[in-house]
């Protein structure tokens, strides 16, 4: 199992990486297996990622493998203990959704059905210094009732019964945030380039 939970890691978090989910040393996901959690070792670059370089940690965030979590592990810790249905987890830097999340205060307009379907709601966790036991808190406290939020300033998570579910369901966040940030645009160029109203004279 713990051989799968490394493959399954491996393959999602190159596949985050190719679809710009993510960029350089940033995100990180993990898999929880029983008490133990499979998450990207710190400083490894998502496209890069090997079987060798997924550390384990117990859920009271006891290091077991001989390579340190990533600096997010307190976070996938709190969501772990607040979600007990929650078997993995997709924490991601997405660009659309973080531009959203400076621009928006609560949650991200849902758009499409599938989104509708599949996240009900993307609320907005209010902005914490990364790695923190705060951010983790303010974090999971968001999840408590949904599978997506927004991380003011710094990227996405999202949460399912498998990785893949978690995964996908970051797509359709990042999905989510472009088609509110165009067309949020395109009613603004609308209104930016709709002639002027020209008074009409009064009849005589």
């Amino acid at each position: 199992m713990s051989r799968i939970a490394k493959r399954q890691l491996v393959l999602y978090s190159r596949k985050a990486h190719e679809r710009g989910l993510t960029a350089a040393f940033g995100g990180n996901l993990s898999v929880r297996v029983g008490e133990l959690i499979f998450i990207k070792a710190t400083g490894v670059v998502m496209d890069e990622m090997s079987e060798e370089q997924v550390s384990v940690i117990d859920i009271n965030g006891n290091q077991i493998s001989g390579v340190r979590p990533s600096s997010e592990y307190r976070l996938h810790l709190e969501v772990y203990k607040i979600r007990p249905d929650v078997r993995a987890i997709a924490h991601l830097h997405p660009p659309y959704s973080i531009v959203a999340s400076t621009l928006l205060e609560e949650k991200l307009p849902i758009i499409t059905p599938e989104a509708e379907l599949y996240l009900g709601r993307i609320l907005i966790a209010p902005f914490r210094p990364a790695g923190t036991e705060e951010l983790a808190k303010v974090t999971a406290e968001a999840l408590r009732e949904t599978d997506a939020v927004l991380m003011a300033r710094h990227g996405i998570v999202t949460v399912g019964k498998s990785l893949r579910e978690a995964f996908y369901k970051a797509e359709l966040v990042e999905e989510s945030a472009k088609l509110w940030y165009l067309s949020r645009n395109e009613r603004k160029n609308q209104r930016l380039t709709s002639p002027a109203q020209v008074p009409q004279e009064p009849p005589r």
